[in-house]
């Protein structure tokens, strides 16, 4: 039944989407990896293989209706995983071609010291054009956006690589993809940017997109996390003006205070809030003097403190179990703010 499928790796094909609850107690537990989610102890391996091998093989037996279908589950993780392959392989040969491989988008810039060099992932082509015109082209790299990028907690491998604005992230960046058995192997030899900001707008669907984002890196990219990186920008929410005086303010607190700064002894209808829905609200020179200048601006890095937990959370957050989500909803919606 497989004779059309290349069967590499078929041992994970058949592990897949299994889950089975195993009691071990072991002296002196020695865990991989800093997640801590396999246990290394070799002298445990024997014994659980032959545990598990001679009941599943039973139960197999004795269920020929449930074995087809794990059979057939199997077969379609192998055509998945082989059609994952083709995928990263064509972005790996996009990758390596060089700068008339680039997206067309990416507006690059003239320094090509990756440690000098900022990439700019931005919501958008509107606010894509704003940060063109605004940025430090000796360093700064744009790469715009065409909306929210694809949720890779609940996408299949393949559809992950064959997605047109992640393939231009993989392409902008210059990294290559590991290998089909370590295939979320990052290298970095030839990252192009040693800052990568991710820019969105300062309302709901930007947080959002930034989450996107930021679960593709965690999940695909972590290296780049790990190497910090990874950064967010932050756009101010408000501009308060009284004729030639202004300040920007990236909070309500700050908004008030700027009220009563600029007010003075004036009337309080005299000083004009703008609220910036969006980076492309802004003009060029106020977007590199608030979000891009690195005199002015305000970056967050992002970083992994406890690998475990995050791992959690993206799962919770992003993926296809629905009452741990609403759980973490119900539990933190007293901190929600309407954007009105």
């Amino acid at each position: 039944m497989l004779k059309n499928v290349k069967v590499e790796n078929v041992d994970d094909d058949f592990r897949e989407g299994l889950t089975a609850v195993i009691s071990v107690k072991v002296q002196e537990p020695q865990f991989e990896g800093q997640t801590k989610t396999k246990l290394g102890n070799n002298e445990v391996m024997g014994a659980v293989d032959i545990a598990v091998g001679e009941i599943l093989g039973n139960y197999l037996e004795e269920n020929p209706r449930e074995a087809k279908i794990i059979v057939n589950k199997v077969i379609i993780a192998a055509t998945a995983r082989a059609a994952a392959r083709k995928a990263r392989d064509m972005v790996q040969r996009k990758t390596v071609m060089g700068g008339s491989g680039l997206p067309g988008k990416l507006a690059d810039c003239a320094n090509t010291d990756p440690a000098e060099c900022e990439l700019f992932i931005v919501e958008g082509d509107s606010a894509g054009g704003t940060a063109k015109q605004g940025r430090d082209r000796s360093n700064q790299a744009i790469l715009p956006l065409r909306g929210k990028i694809l949720n890779v907690e609940k996408a299949m491998e393949h559809k992950i690589y064959e997605n047109e604005e992640i393939k231009n992230m993989f392409t902008a960046l210059g990294v290559s993809i590991g290998t089909e058995d370590d295939a979320k192997a990052l290298n970095l030899e030839k990252l192009r940017y040693h800052r990568i900001v991710i820019m969105t707008d300062a309302d709901v669907d930007g947080s959002h997109i930034t989450t996107l984002i930021l679960t593709f890196y965690f999940r695909y990219m972590k290296e780049l996390i790990e190497q910090g990186y990874v950064y967010i920008a932050s756009p101010p929410l408000y501009l308060v003006k009284k004729g030639k005086e202004q300040e920007y303010a990236w909070s309500d607190t700050q908004r008030d205070q700027a009220v009563q700064r600029l007010k003075g002894s004036g009337k309080e209808d005299s000083v004009h809030i703008q609220r910036y829905k969006g980076l492309g609200e802004m003009n060029a020179e106020q977007l590199w003097m608030t979000t891009m200048n690195p005199e002015t601006r305000t970056l967050r890095q992002v970083s992994i403190d406890n690998a475990a937990e995050s791992d959690r959370v993206f799962s919770m957050l992003m993926g296809d179990e629905v009452a741990p989500r609403r759980e973490f909803i119900e539990r933190n919606a007293r901190y929600a703010k309407i954007d009105a």
